[in-house]
């Protein structure tokens, strides 16, 4: 059985990505690799776990290039390079445009930390979710699995993880609960996608 060529595209400390690799490596993810992490910063500590971990990683920088059809079409090559069948973002805190979600349509996941599709869209990452979702005061938060298209945050909702919110909590406390059930989330939805493709 052909197993499933994943690529990982992260920004950050890329700590979705160790839980993948942990998860490929635990039996969780079955059929699958990570044939490939691009990441557009440099020094992203998610190249690092890539190359640790034996998995190639590629540095590609969006202001090398003269647009975004541009841009993407240099990682859509990378991507062919590596025979990529499914790209998982990871904190990749670019918005995709053509031609990569053209080639990959209903191929792109991302995990978004909140209950879609509240506390999503532009400028909805990172720290600021959970900060908004506080100010909101909201009892429950979460994070969910989706599939990327034009529209940020904005595609299917494939899977979704509930949390409480507590009176006592600040955005770091409540990222780290949120975190822990990403983790889990996203290998498992993974799983159960590459399970249910074409390959």
């Amino acid at each position: 059985m052909k197993k499933a060529n994943l690529a990982v595209l992260a920004s950050g400390s890329g700590s979705n990505l160790a839980a993948l690799i942990n998860a490929i490596n635990d039996g969780v993810i079955e059929n699958a690799r990570i044939s490939v992490v691009i990441s557009n910063k440099q020094d992203a500590y998610a190249l690092k776990r890539a190359e640790d971990a034996g998995i190639p990683a590629v540095f590609a920088e969006r202001s090398g290039f003269n647009d975004n059809e541009t841009f993407y079409r240099h990682v859509l090559e990378k991507l062919n390079e590596f025979d990529v069948d499914v790209v998982l973002l990871a904190g990749y805190l670019r918005i995709l445009t053509n031609p990569l979600l053209e080639a990959y349509k209903d191929r792109i996941l991302n995990i978004h930390p909140s209950l879609l599709p509240d506390f999503g869209g532009v400028g909805m990452y990172g720290m600021k979710v959970h900060e908004e979702v506080l100010k909101a005061g909201v009892s429950a938060s979460g994070c969910s699995v989706h599939l990327v298209n034009e529209h940020v945050d904005g595609g299917a909702i494939i899977a979704q993880k509930t949390v409480p919110v507590l009176p006592e909590d600040t955005p770091e406390i409540l990222a780290a609960r949120v975190l822990k059930e990403e983790h889990k989330l996203y290998s498992a939805t993974v799983q159960q996608f590459i399970s249910n493709i074409e390959l």
